[in-house]
C-alpha cells in the first residue's frame, strides 16, 4: 500500500536538488541540453462512466503530462508529493546508464517520497529514441499516474521511415469506479483476486461503447493523404490488448523505443509495459465515413477479467468544405474485427514478425556467446491462510506468484542502498536460484503442492556478463501469459515456443542476427521465451511481471550487477554524497576482515574530489588493531532535506546518523563496538515520525559508513 509511514530505509539519494549523473558512454552521445520538468503529484476529481472520484494525478492531468527529449538530453524531473500516499515514479524503458538512483521502483532503488516531500529524478537518455512512458511504481498508484515519454532523434538525424505529418500518443489504460488502493489492499488481505476494472480507456477516455460515456471519447482527426505516427502505450494494469483501426492497415516501425524492420498489420498485440510506434497512412481521398479504433483484452488465464471493448474514433477532414477544418457528423461508422480473447496463435504470430532493424547505424548487438545461463519458471502459486482468518484463494489459501517458486518479499530498505554501502545482511541474500530447485513437467499436470517459498533474493552478476535467460510459464493454477519487464536494460528476444523449453534442441532455432530488442516481453501461455543481454549497467535492477496483480502477489526479483574495473563502469554515489565519500566493497556480503578499499596508499584519507565544502569537524580515535581512525564531517547544504526513513536523531540537535552498524563493525574483530560520538549528517530531517533520542549524553554505539564522512586506519 502507498501509506504515509516511513520504514527503515536510508534515503541518502532523496534530496531537493540532485547531482548531475555522468553518462557511462559520453563518446556516443552528442552534447544535449537539460530539460527540466516539475511534477506536482496531487489529487483531482475526475468523472467517468457517470461516476466521480478523486484520483492521484500529476499536475491535475489524467493521463499525465508528456516528457519530450532528444537522444543525448539530460532530463531532470522534480516530483513533489501532495497526496496522502508514498510515491515513486519509474521512467519505464529508460536505460538509466549509471543512474540507477533515478530508476524509481520503491524499496529497490529508492525509498518512496512521503507526503509533503520532493525528489528530483535526474538521468541522461543514451542511445535511445522512440516512445517510452513513465508511471508510479508503488502499490497500484499507476492506475492513474502515468504519461508518455517521447524521445526524438538527435538533431539532424532523420527517422528511418517516412517523416510523419503529425505524431499522436495513444495511451491505453484501465478505469475503476472504486479506489484502486482499496481494491488491492482488500485483495491482499483476503488472498483472493482483485476486482477487475470497469472499463478500458484510450487517452483517459472510455469511449462510446460503455454506458454513460459517449461524450468521453477520444477522436483522432486526420487529413486525407497524410501520414501519422501513432505512439501506442499500454499503461493498463492487468491486461494485454489487441488493437485495430477499422478499414485501415498500419505499419509497425518501432517497439519499446527500438526501430524494427517495418511490416504492415491490421491488428496489433501490446502487453502492459510495451510501446509500439505505427505509421497510419490516411486514405488519399475523403472516405465519407468514420472508423472505430478499438482495443480489447487478450486473456489466457483462468481468472476473471474485464471482457469489454474501448473505442476511439478516427475522423477525416472534408477537403471540399470551405472551412479549413471541417469534420462531418452522422456519417457511417465502421467497426474492426478483433481476434478472440484467447487467440494465442495470433499472439505468437504477431510477436514472431518483430525483427530489429539491424543496420550499420542501428545495429543489433546480440551477445553471440553466453557467460551465464538461467532458467526461470514464472507463474502462480499459493500461500497458507493465516490462522483465524478465512481466505478467498484456491482451496482456502491466498494467491501468490513466483519466479523459480520464490515469491519476492519486498524489503523496507532500498536494495540499491544496501548494496552500495555493503549492508545486505537482513535486507537481501545473493542466492537466487539459477534454475528451478524442484523441476517438474512445467506445462503438463501441475504438482499437488502449490505452496511457494518467500524471500528477498538477488542474482549477482559480474560487470559485462553476457546472460541468456529462458522464462518458462507453468501450469500451476493454469497456464497464462506473463509480460516480464527488466529495468535498466534492453534485451534481445532470441527465441520463443510452446510447451517445455528443450535446452538440447531449441537453441538451434534461436535468432542471433536480428531479434527484436525490447524491455518488456510476453512469456507465452503454456510456453517459454529466451532473451539475451549484456550486464553492462552496474546497480540493482528490478525484473517483474507487468500485471500489477501478479506483481503484488510476488512475481518479481532483482539482478545485482557489480562494478567493472574502469571508472565509467562503476555505480556513482547516491546524489548528494560526494565522490570521495567512502563505500564498502561491492561484495554482497560483509567480509570477516575489512580490506578498507577506500584507504589511500599512504594510509591517510583518500583524495577528496568534492571541494565544494570544507569539513566542519575533524577528529580521530584508536583503531582495534592499533593506530587511529580519522574522520571528517562534511555538511549537507542547509536547504536540502531528506525523508529520514531509518535515520535516528543524534545527541546533537540538528544532526543525524544511521542506526545500524554493519560497515564500521567490520573494522573491529569479534564485533567489538567502539565508543564514538561522531555525527554524520548535518541536515534537516523531513519525516515527521523519526524517533528523537531524549538523552543528551553520548551513547556507546558503532559508526556506519553511510555518510559524508571519510575514514582511514
Amino acid at each position: 500500500m502507498g501509506s504515509s509511514s516511513s520504514p527503515s530505509c536510508l534515503l541518502v539519494g532523496v534530496f531537493l536538488f540532485l547531482a548531475v549523473v555522468v553518462s557511462a558512454f559520453p563518446s556516443v552521445v552528442q552534447a544535449g541540453i537539460t530539460r527540466h520538468y516539475q511534477f506536482d503529484v496531487e489529487m483531482a476529481n475526475v468523472t467517468r462512466l457517470c461516476s466521480t472520484k478523486s484520483i492521484v494525478t500529476v499536475n491535475g492531468q489524467f493521463p499525465g503530462p508528456r516528457i519530450v527529449a532528444r537522444e543525448g538530453d539530460r532530463v531532470a524531473v522534480r516530483v513533489i508529493n501532495h497526496v496522502p500516499y508514498n510515491v515513486t515514479i519509474h521512467w519505464h524503458g529508460v536505460r538509466q546508464l549509471r543512474s540507477g538512483w533515478a530508476d524509481g521502483p520503491a524499496y529497490v532503488t529508492q525509498c518512496p517520497i512521503p507526503t509533503g516531500r520532493s525528489y528530483v529524478y535526474n538521468f541522461t537518455i543514451v542511445g535511445q529514441r522512440g516512445t517510452l512512458f513513465w508511471h508510479a511504481h508503488i502499490s497500484w498508484l499507476r492506475a492513474t499516474l502515468y504519461g508518455p515519454i517521447i524521445i526524438l532523434p538527435q538533431l539532424g538525424v532523420p527517422y528511418p521511415f517516412t517523416k510523419p505529418y503529425r505524431e499522436v500518443p495513444v495511451i491505453f489504460g484501465e478505469w475503476w469506479k472504486a479506489d484502486t488502493e482499496a481494491i488491492i489492499h482488500q485483495a491482499l488481505q483476503t488472498g483472493g483476486g482483485p476486482n477487475v476494472s470497469d472499463a478500458y480507456t484510450i487517452n483517459g477516455l472510455p469511449g462510446p461503447l460503455y454506458n454513460c460515456s459517449a461524450k468521453d471519447t477520444f477522436k483522432l482527426k486526420v487529413k486525407p493523404g497524410k501520414t501519422y505516427l501513432l505512439r501506442l502505450i499500454n499503461a493498463a494494469l492487468n491486461d494485454e490488448l489487441f488493437f485495430s483501426i477499422a478499414n485501415h492497415t498500419v505499419t509497425v516501425v518501432d517497439v519499446d523505443g527500438v526501430y524494427v524492420k517495418p511490416f504492415d498489420a491490421e491488428t496489433l498485440l501490446i502487453t502492459p509495459g510495451q510501446t509500439t510506434n505505427v505509421l497510419l497512412h490516411a486514405k488519399p481521398y475523403y472516405p465519407n465515413a468514420m472508423f472505430f479504433m478499438t482495443a480489447r483484452p487478450y486473456a489466457t488465464g483462468s481468472g476473471t477479467f474485464d471482457n469489454s471493448t474501448v473505442a476511439a474514433v478516427l475522423e477525416y477532414q472534408n477537403p471540399s468544405r470551405s472551412s479549413p477544418a471541417v469534420f462531418a457528423k452522422n456519417l457511417p461508422l465502421h467497426k474492426p474485427t478483433l481476434p478472440a480473447f484467447n487467440d494465442t496463435s495470433f499472439a505468437a504470430n504477431f510477436t514472431g514478425r518483430l525483427r530489429s532493424l539491424a543496420t550499420a547505424r542501428f545495429p543489433a548487438n546480440v551477445p553471440q556467446t553466453v557467460d551465464r545461463r538461467f532458467l526461470f519458471t514464472v507463474g502462480l502459486g499459493t500461500s497458507p491462510c493465516p490462522k483465524n482468518q478465512t481466505c478467498q484463494g484456491p482451496n482456502g489459501t491466498k494467491f501468490s506468484a513466483t519466479v523459480n517458486n520464490i515469491s519476492f518479499a519486498s524489503p523496507t530498505t532500498a536494495l540499491l542502498q544496501a548494496h552500495f554501502f555493503g549492508q545486505s545482511r537482513n535486507v537481501y541474500s545473493p542466492d537466487f536460484p539459477v534454475v528451478p530447485l524442484m523441476p517438474f513437467n512445467y506445462t503438463g499436470t501441475p504438482p499437488n503442492n502449490t505452496l511457494v517459498s518467500n524471500g528477498t533474493k538477488l542474482v549477482v552478476l559480474p560487470f559485462n556478463t553476457s546472460v541468456e535467460l529462458v522464462m518458462q510459464d507453468t501450469s500451476i493454477l493454469g497456464t497464462e501469459s506473463h509480460p516480464l519487464h527488466l529495468h535498466g536494460y534492453n534485451f534481445f528476444v532470441v527465441g520463443q515456443g510452446f510447451g517445455n523449453y528443450d535446452p538440447a534442441k531449441d537453441p538451434a532455432k534461436f535468432n542471433l542476427v536480428d531479434p527484436a530488442e525490447r524491455n518488456t516481453v510476453g512469456v507465452p501461455a503454456g510456453g517459454w521465451v529466451a532473451i539475451r543481454f549484456s550486464a553492462d549497467n552496474p546497480g540493482v535492477w528490478f525484473m517483474h511481471c507487468h500485471f500489477d496483480a501478479h506483481m503484488s502477489w510476488g512475481l518479481k526479483m532483482a539482478w545485482l550487477v557489480l562494478d567493472g574495473e574502469l571508472p565509467n563502469q562503476k555505480l556513482p554515489p547516491p546524489p548528494g554524497l560526494s565522490v570521495g565519500s567512502p563505500r564498502r566493497s561491492v561484495a554482497p556480503r560483509r567480509p570477516r576482515r575489512s580490506p578498507l578499499p577506500w584507504r589511500s596508499a599512504r594510509g591517510g584519507l583518500p583524495p577528496r574530489t568534492d571541494t565544494s565544502t570544507r569539513p566542519t569537524w575533524r577528529s580521530s580515535s584508536p583503531c582495534p588493531r592499533g593506530g587511529r581512525l580519522a574522520y571528517e564531517l562534511y555538511p549537507v547544504p542547509a536547504q536540502q532535506e531528506v525523508p529520514c526513513c531509518g535515520i535516528r536523531r543524534s545527541p546533537m540537535s540538528g544532526y543525524f546518523h544511521p542506526p545500524d552498524n554493519e560497515a564500521f563493525s567490520a573494522l573491529a574483530p569479534r564485533r567489538k563496538v567502539l565508543d564514538v560520538t561522531v555525527v554524520l549528517y548535518q541536515i534537516r530531517c523531513a519525516s515527521p515520525d523519526v524517533p528523537v533520542m531524549k538523552k543528551s549524553t553520548p551513547r556507546r554505539q558503532s559508526m556506519n559508513l553511510e555518510s559524508r564522512a571519510r575514514f582511514s586506519c
